[in-house]
């Protein structure tokens, strides 16, 4: 009788029905669901960001429509690179053709970059200065560079705003997709 009495005292356990697991694992997956968006979210806010381009500023590299992901944390800039940043409100993708402490002219025979004239062979256009842009030589002061858009006669670039700080580039570019396999 004792022993009816013990397994009587024991609290009885309760089988886990299917309708519980299922909610249980459903629960589970919403809460993994969230974590993978909120880190997605801040991913690309603070880290890398993503745009479609607008205008055919940067032909041949970049075509309008094509998407172009940047990166936001290293702002160490070298010639050449292709950079994100706003100007009056507007996106564009520019090429870093002068860092600080470069001296930059534009001539009659094209860009100078410290004297030396820059044979550019993917730009098939002429680089000549605007007349309502800077006045040259201009020497890149530090945290500065100085971009240009391929497409040299259709591109507002540095030489109507100047050189840029680094600060204010959105970040680098570091893969560009192109609309037609979107």
């Amino acid at each position: 009788m004792k022993k009816a009495q013990e397994v009587k005292a024991k609290p009885k356990k309760r089988n886990r029905t299917s309708s519980d697991f299922l909610k249980q694992e459903l629960f589970s997956l919403v809460v993994k669901l969230a974590i993978l968006l909120t880190l997605a979210y801040f991913v690309v806010h603070f880290v890398y960001g993503i745009t479609r381009y607008p205008d055919d500023s940067m032909v041949p590299a970049v075509k309008s429509g094509d998407v172009a992901l940047y990166y936001r944390l290293n702002k160490n800039y070298v010639a050449s690179d292709v950079v994100a940043l706003e100007y009056e409100n507007d996106l564009q993708l520019r090429r870093v053709v002068a860092i600080e402490g470069d001296t930059v002219d534009i001539t009659e025979e094209g860009l100078e970059i410290n004297n030396h004239l820059q044979a550019e062979h993917q730009i098939y256009e002429e680089t000549l200065p605007y007349t309502e842009g800077i006045d040259y030589p201009v020497k890149i002061g530090a945290g500065e560079v100085f971009v240009l858009g391929d497409k040299r006669e259709a591109a507002i670039d540095s030489r109507v705003y100047g050189p840029i700080k680094t600060k204010d580039t959105l970040g680098k570019v570091i893969t560009i997709l192109r609309r037609r396999s979107i």
